[in-house]
């Protein structure tokens, strides 16, 4: 062997096909990579992420695709610049030029927590939030399709044990002052303000809703921040981070003015997401982790956007 001059590796990719087929979808998932995202007031912040990516095999005489490839693009990719709707078609562009005329497809799934600064109901505090999102990528005879996963946590207080809970209540005041005769307000005042005024409490829980969104097209930045929004906004209750009493007393308040079942909620997300124009289609999963029942209660909506 010549010094210097790198000795030759075997490529067992390029032996013959046993059962040769095109495939749909080869690559690789959970690689793990740092990302760089934009945050609500321009700057960008580096998040740790995993990413699946792959590509189509066309070509049914090739063993497999040039996973290398994809990796180191990627990695590339993704180091340069924060996610943008035209970064991922770039790189997803690259993806199937570097296979060099085996695949015409390729997509991508991006997971990450995406943090955003909360700010508490009455105090003057703040505290940071996580939401889980997926940001996924396919192109497709040149043009590009986008999606967003995530989740959004919130209290749901239910609609009947709030009137169960109101009944009983209503009947212990008619106990207490069945011979109390005139009422003045300050006493009234006194006997709600105690244990005695709380006969019953309705059932809360913590709740989520899973959604995935479809993008229209001719997005410069992902609206992941405006969506989240738009859905906490909907729904009226999400869950709180910092939390003073005067926090936990506005919590309470708005749980009582936003009683909900499972049915109901999935309808508000429906509301918000069918008049956004950023939406193309929308799919929604509401769950209720029930703190009456040992099992959840659930209910699913889709739709489509704004025109």
């Amino acid at each position: 062997m010549t010094p210097g001059i790198p000795r030759p590796l075997p490529d067992v990719a390029a032996d013959a096909v046993a059962l040769a087929r095109p495939l749909d979808w080869v690559g690789m998932d959970g690689i793990a990579l740092p990302l760089r995202v934009q945050s609500d007031d321009g700057s960008t912040i580096q998040v740790a992420a995993a990413v699946d990516v792959a590509v189509d095999l066309v070509d049914a005489a090739a063993r497999g695709i040039h996973m290398s490839r994809l990796y180191l693009q990627l990695q590339q990719a993704l180091a340069s610049e924060p996610v943008t709707p035209a970064g991922l078609r770039r790189v997803l562009q690259l993806f199937v030029e570097s296979q060099r005329g085996a695949s015409t497809r390729a997509r991508l799934a991006i997971r990450y927590d995406h943090l955003l600064l909360r700010k508490a109901l009455a105090s003057d505090n703040a505290g940071w939030k996580r939401y889980p999102l997926v940001i996924e990528a396919e192109l497709l005879e040149g043009h590009l399709h986008l999606a967003l996963r995530f989740a959004v946590e919130y209290s749901s207080t239910c609609p009947a044990s709030a009137a169960l809970s109101r009944q009983l209540n209503a009947e212990r005041f008619a106990a207490d002052f069945a011979a109390a005769r005139p009422l003045s307000t300050a006493v009234v005042h006194d006997w709600l303000a105690s244990e005695r005024g709380l006969a019953a409490t309705p059932h809360a829980q913590r709740s989520r809703a899973d959604i995935r969104v479809e993008l229209k097209p001719a997005f410069e930045v992902l609206p992941v921040t405006a969506l989240i929004d738009a859905v906490e906004a909907a729904l009226a209750t999400p869950v709180q981070t910092a939390v003073k009493r005067e926090d936990e007393q506005a919590f309470a308040e708005l749980n009582a003015a936003n009683l909900m079942f499972c049915e109901d909620a999935a309808r508000r997300v429906a509301a918000a997401l069918s008049h956004d124009p950023r939406v193309l289609r929308f799919d929604a999963t509401v769950s209720h982790l029930e703190s009456l029942h040992a099992h959840d209660a659930v209910a699913r909506v889709s739709g489509v956007g704004a025109s």
